[in-house]
């Protein structure tokens, strides 16, 4: 067999890749799919059409290269986390649309549990804050609004699943019904101590837990692709969360590896091993995967939009026509003239945790034109990643010397210089930066046999080029300075 499969169902796009053992791309199909805003600050998917999208993916890279299922070692899934998914055990039908994870429709819930003083205890079981992004909260509002829900899913009629899940699901043809721990750990309902979903949790949300996947490791053979889908079955072994994924195909097996990837959103995860770290400065701690037996933890900051505001200056704004075209013209000015722009369009994440932030532009003067605009914009993302960054310093109580990035806009060279300048820190871009879609491939390569163990893997990894800081520390202060202030602006916004 030539081939592993990776399944990568993101947030604005579903793509197929097929990666040969040298971890090298041999062919990637893509095709992105509507992205739904019933009401400000909502935000779902049509579950069918992640499916159906990423079943046409799948077909197109296989058939680009003349592919067969018989080349096809095994089949590995990443996925956009926490997004939420319930449908009808019978017929496969959502109930609902998917609600995503940028979705914020519950953060007036979310504080209930909060005034409650179910924090800390939130935390320590699940290793999360409680916040509207995680999947438990949007399951309840699903069987609280959807007429009929919550009697069907107690009657055992209805089952829940994250993109993971729900993709499994569909390709057995629903003989097979899991979440690998990774994805567990992101919906607020897993005990990542115990690893097993949380009772007490389920019956302060009132969810019933039969409607739950059964949790599994992220490297494991979980069954095959009927038949019917590509002619001959397929074996699906892998499974992990987007981030969770980056991380194992950064290689970063090791305690301490750390990461960020420039997806939609902005994620920095460090290997802690099988350390469960608490953190103190508004980060999360989550699994990084399940591998041979053992559990292996992370430490994260999340930012919610990143590449998604490069989207928002072409698809809401139209100031670029492509995302390359955002580095042309941020290179035509050597700064912002002084603008800020801070992207919280669906609330701030890590280490702010603002529900009510929104999106905001400060420190306009006449003489700011696009070039700035766009620059502020492409600057966010960076400035967005030093505030995850020195927090994650904070509670490790050590420096990070040198960070792995992935992720599409890990490719523009001016954003990359930009991070190197306000990190002060060595940033290291592999050859493949599609490293959320290797490591679903790594994890399904292990469970087959595909590779012999991750030092195996280990040898696929190279540096394509390298980034060190060219900002003097005190034009770094008074920039960082100001995005502060910037922020603050954005702060409770909406409440």
């Amino acid at each position: 067999m030539k081939y592993l499969m990776a399944l990568d169902a993101g947030t604005t796009s579903n793509r197929c890749i097929l990666f040969n053992k040298k971890g090298e791309i041999c062919s990637v199909a893509q095709k992105e799919f509507k992205q739904i805003y019933p009401q400000p600050g909502w935000v779902e998917h049509d579950a069918n059409e992640i499916f159906s999208t990423q079943y046409a993916v799948a077909l197109e890279a296989m058939q680009k290269i003349g592919a067969k299922a018989s080349d096809i070692a095994a089949i590995g899934i990443t996925n956009q986390r926490e997004t939420t998914i319930v449908w009808d055990k019978e017929t496969g039908e959502p109930v609902y649309n998917a609600i995503v994870w940028q979705c914020r429709r519950t953060s007036k819930y979310s504080d209930s549990l909060k005034v409650k003083g179910l924090e800390n205890k939130f935390r320590k079981k699940t290793g999360l804050i409680i916040d509207a992004y995680f999947s438990a909260t949007k399951l309840k509002w699903i069987l609280d609004n959807v007429k009929g829900a919550r009697k069907r899913a107690e009657n055992g009629e209805l089952l829940f699943g994250t993109v993971e899940t729900w993709l499994i699901w569909k390709f057995t043809k629903g003989r097979v019904h899991v979440t690998d721990y990774s994805n567990a750990s992101r919906t607020m309902l897993f005990n990542i101590n115990t690893l097993k979903w949380d009772k007490d949790i389920l019956k302060e949300l009132d969810i019933p837990e039969c409607m739950l996947p059964t949790p599994v490791p992220s490297s494991k053979i979980y069954g095959e692709t009927d038949a019917d889908f590509f002619s001959s079955k397929i074996k699906i072994a892998g499974a992990g969360g987007d981030q969770q994924c980056a991380l194992f195909g950064q290689t970063c097996f090791n305690k301490g590896d750390a990461k960020n990837t420039y997806g939609t959103g902005c994620f920095m995860l460090m290997n802690t091993g099988n350390k469960r770290v608490f953190s103190k400065n508004g980060l999360l701690t989550t699994i990084a995967w399940g591998l041979n037996g053992k559990v292996n933890y992370a430490l994260e900051g999340s930012v919610y939009v990143a590449g998604a505001a490069i989207q928002w200056l072409r698809d809401e704004i139209h100031i670029i026509d492509n995302a390359p075209e955002a580095d042309y013209m941020a290179s035509r000015v050597p700064d912002t003239n002084g603008c800020y722009v801070v992207p919280a369009f669906t609330g701030l994440a890590a280490p702010y945790w603002d529900q009510y932030a929104r999106g905001t532009v400060v420190g306009l003067t006449r003489g700011v034109n696009k070039y700035h605009f766009v620059r502020a914009t492409l600057e966010s993302i960076a400035y967005s990643t030093y505030d995850l960054a020195t927090q994650m310093q904070k509670d490790l109580g050590t420096k990070i010397t040198s960070l792995k990035v992935d992720g599409g806009a890990s490719r523009s060279d001016i954003l990359m210089q930009i991070q190197a300048d306000l990190l002060d820190k060595e940033l290291l871009k592999p050859t493949c930066v599609e490293t959320t879609a290797m490591g679903a491939a790594y994890l399904a390569g292990l469970a087959v046999g595909f590779y012999k163990d991750t030092d195996e893997i280990k040898s696929n990894w190279k540096v394509e080029k390298t980034y060190k800081s060219q900002m003097d520390s005190k034009t770094r202060e008074k920039k960082i300075k100001l995005w502060h202030k910037a922020v603050d602006c954005a702060l409770g916004w909406d409440k």
